[in-house]
């Protein structure tokens, strides 16, 4: 089974085949996909201006598509070593017992998932790697009460998501499964609520 790099390469080579270019950035999805295979191809096509479903697109887009794909993932590679790092930190401390966070983030190791989108045509406009930073920074931070990659107020909480947690919290703006951490006790509870949340 090829890697995200090895895959990634395929999709620069000018001498592979077009169709095979646009499959491997498929297969990449496979690999890293923040907001879902569905949902991420949808934005990198909406992005970079080729069909979903064009089986033929300018090259120059696709590569374009996975520039952007491959700047996301370093990224979330960074944060998951800072991440691990931590975690080392707090063993050795006498910290075993994980936070709210550390219980998140087994749930998106490899960064799949890690702002899901259960509507693939409903996800955030600004590129992966921004939308991962605003998210990251929300992971460091006290908790609020809006969408952390959009400042969205309308957070309805959702069940039957296609995604672990199969229920939470959504944005309705931006679409993001809104990791629970980075809520306060209240904003979770409006949101289960279905209540327009007010940012403080």
């Amino acid at each position: 089974m090829a890697g995200f790099r090895s895959l990634a390469r395929q999709v620069r080579d000018p001498r592979c085949d077009l169709a095979l270019r646009r499959y491997s950035l498929r297969k990449c999805l496979e690999r890293f996909a923040p907001y879902g295979h569905r949902a991420t191809w949808d934005h990198l096509c909406t992005r970079w201006g080729f069909d979903p479903e064009d089986r033929s697109p300018d090259p120059a887009r696709l590569v374009a598509a996975l520039d952007e794909l491959e700047e996301a993932r370093s990224v979330w590679l960074a944060y998951e070593v800072q991440f691990a790092e931590r975690r080392r930190k707090e063993k050795h401390d006498g910290l075993r017992r994980p936070g709210s966070v550390d219980d998140w983030h087994r749930l998106t190791w490899g960064g799949f998932g890690v702002a899901w989108c259960d509507d693939p045509r409903l996800h955030p406009r600004e590129p992966l790697a921004e939308v991962l930073r605003r998210l990251i920074a929300a992971l460091e931070r006290e908790p609020g009460t809006v969408c952390p990659v959009c400042a969205g107020e309308r957070l309805v909480w959702q069940h039957g998501l296609e995604h672990e947690p199969s229920s939470g919290p959504v944005c309705a703006d931006c679409g993001i499964l809104v990791p629970r951490p980075v809520l306060t006790p209240g904003a979770l509870a409006d949101a289960r609520r279905g209540r327009q949340l007010v940012s403080a």
